[in-house]
């Protein structure tokens, strides 16, 4: 694979994820129904791992930018 194409669907993935965020963000939660608790907890647990993968992604893509960076430098000496 690639590093093009694993940079493009980590794009995907991040778009997809960020809108996830942006979601539970936007959500209001109405402790007085019932259930609501626990819909607000799992929504906060699902943000945080949203945001853990996001963090992940961007690590990776700056890890391949610095990798392929270093090889084309190599091959230019």
């Amino acid at each position: 694979m690639s590093a093009r194409s694993v940079s493009v669907s980590g794009r995907t993935v991040l778009e997809d994820l960020r809108e996830l965020v942006a979601a539970l963000d936007r959500r209001v939660p109405h402790l007085d129904r019932q259930g609501e608790r626990d819909i607000a907890r799992d929504a906060a647990a699902l943000r945080a791992q949203a945001m853990a993968r996001i963090r992940e992604i961007e690590n990776e893509d700056c890890a391949v930018t610095v990798t392929s960076s270093i090889v084309e430098d190599d091959a230019e000496q």
